[in-house]
């Protein structure tokens, strides 16, 4: 393994990039590692491998194949009201539940016609559905042949996706008070969404305070230092050590302590973290329920919950702290549809912000009156979760507002699924794959990272720096930040062996740490990953005994 072909100064330059954006070099680089070398026949035996995105490499087939086997009666409900050469009508609830069963009787080979038929039922009879009103909102909805109604989302659609939040983001024990959901294009929507209904009704105002607790996804670090926000951001970082050379990755007293400013607005955080990827400790929940309770009741909470599927008994600090929480949650990595753009923004009826506009001076509430003046005869009525619906259609095109129906469908029939023995045995398995690749990307690497009942495993970070000195000791680890850029060892992995990874400082991580994604590449990629971080690692170590004899 020898140095890279960059120079420290290339390196410092492309360092200043997104780590999203600084992948794409390591890509380019990987992809030439696997190209012809000059005077050869034979290529580089470097295989890609790409471990810098989140991307899942399995889907849940399940509720897809009665997704498509809806997609069937629809079609039959259709040409039942108007049949012509490719042409059909709106399809009809009256008897719909009726012409459902007797579908699921005459095609019992259908493939996902008996999933389909085990989520219509435990529909019905977990949340008490008129049958005709849900078959039709189902069959509707896939047709896409309507505008969305109500435009937040599908009325039992809504209950399902509450249903779905409360088993796997509050653990089965929600708060007793009801829980309003907005469907998103992904979870990406929803944080946009937010961030500009805050600025829109005046909660937010450009250059105020808000804090982030990190290592976090670099796109919240990124949105804060937008000229639209530009944010006096307190960073809230994770930097306790379980041992000498072993980061914890969990929060200090004194970090979250932080949020006690009353002049801090807003936190955001990512729970389970990326890249961490740890749930949020009891410990450090507790102190921020205290902190709320006491020194800043009017602290906004954005949290981010897309990865707490992976965390046994995972518990949102909506559940905790609901009045003041806003939950973003997207379904893209449980189920493998990233490409289907299903998030959720969730808000209890009872909190703050609602409160908070309402308490807004009367200048500030002529203005949001004349904003959504042509909503409403009422519209300082209008609640914030149905503003994030307006304002997500610059008020003006409310009415065509919403997620697109099929995309409705799907989420809701992702829910119950979920809901079922069979979605129940998915999770577990999808839960023992990335922690299958954890374990081999670690025996590849030799390093050592601290246990952890909450570890999610999707990601991992791994602070090389703290490992150099676990190792060889703090010298070694001196050594290497005064000869090299954080971010070289990257350059080195993509340049000689076509790993791609991303950098942890770009997630407000240690600037030595990198991160690892365990979902989107085969298990035994990961030993060999591990292998070549070693490799990297044996490297610096004979440049620095070179240096030192």
């Amino acid at each position: 393994m020898t140095k890279t072909t960059f120079t420290r100064e290339q390196i410092q330059q492309y360092a200043q990039l997104s780590p999203f954006e600084l992948k794409n070099i390591f890509i380019d680089l990987a992809q030439k590692a696997q190209a012809d070398k000059p005077g050869q026949k034979e290529k580089s035996s470097a295989q890609m491998l790409n471990a810098g995105r989140g991307n899942p490499n399995w889907i849940a087939t399940g509720p897809r194949e009665a997704y498509y086997a809806l997609g069937y009666f629809a079609l039959e409900e259709s040409r039942r009201v108007w049949h012509g050469d490719n042409l059909g009508g709106m399809p009809e609830k009256k008897g719909a539940y009726e012409r459902f069963d007797t579908f699921v009787r005459q095609n019992p080979s259908l493939p996902g016609i008996e999933m389909l038929a085990q989520c219509v039922q435990h529909g019905i009879q977990r949340f008490g559905f008129d049958k005709d009103e849900f078959v039709h909102e189902l069959t509707d909805g896939i047709t896409g042949d309507n505008y969305p109604v109500p435009d937040r989302m599908l009325t039992c659609g809504e209950q399902v996706v509450r249903g779905y939040l409360a088993d796997e983001m509050f653990d089965k024990k929600p708060p007793a008070d009801n829980l309003s959901v907005f469907a998103t294009e992904g979870g990406t929507a929803a944080m946009c969404y937010i961030f500009d209904s805050l600025m829109k009704n005046g909660l937010l105002k450009k250059g105020d305070k808000i804090a982030l607790m990190v290592p976090v996804f670099t796109p919240y670090i990124e949105i804060a230092e937008l000229p639209t926000y530009d944010f006096d951001v307190t960073y809230v970082s994770a930097s306790n050590f379980a041992e000498a050379g072993v980061r914890e990755w969990r929060y200090p007293e004194e970090e979250v302590a932080k949020l006690e400013d009353p002049d801090i607005k807003l936190v955001c955080l990512v729970n389970p973290s990326n890249p961490p990827s740890l749930a949020l400790s009891s410990r450090v929940a507790n102190q921020i329920k205290d902190i709320v309770a006491k020194k800043n009741p009017n602290l906004l909470i954005v949290t981010d919950d897309v990865y707490g599927t992976f965390v046994e008994g995972f518990r949102s600090i909506a559940a905790d702290l609901p009045r003041n929480t806003l939950l973003v949650y997207s379904y893209s990595k449980h189920y493998g549809c990233t490409g289907w753009r299903l998030g959720v923004i969730g808000l209890h009826d009872d909190n703050i912000i609602d409160e908070m506009i309402a308490a807004l001076p009367q200048e500030e509430k002529d203005r949001l009156n004349k904003r959504y003046g042509s909503l409403t005869l009422e519209p300082e009525k209008i609640k914030f979760i149905d503003r994030l619906v307006a304002d997500s259609r610059q008020v003006a095109l409310n009415h065509t507002a919403g997620l697109s129906l099929p995309q409705q469908v799907m989420m809701t029939l992702f829910s119950l699924f979920n809901m079922l023995e069979e979605g129940q045995a998915y999770k577990h398995k999808i839960r023992a794959i990335v922690h299958q690749r954890l374990d081999l990307l670690l025996e590849g690497a030799q390093m050592k990272i601290s246990n952890d009942p909450q570890r999610a495993g999707y990601y991992i970070e791994l602070d090389l720096l703290a490992e150099a000195e676990r190792v060889n000791g703090k010298e070694f680890a001196d050594y290497l930040e005064q000869n090299y850029e954080p971010v070289d060892p990257l350059f080195r992995l993509a340049e000689q062996t076509g790993v791609v990874l991303l950098n942890g400082g770009g997630f407000e991580g240690p600037e030595w740490s990198v991160r690892v994604s365990l979902a989107n590449l085969d298990d035994l990629d990961y030993l060999k990953i591990g292998h070549h971080l070693r490799e990297i690692f044996n490297a610096y170590t004979e440049e620095w005994r070179a240096a030192s004899s």
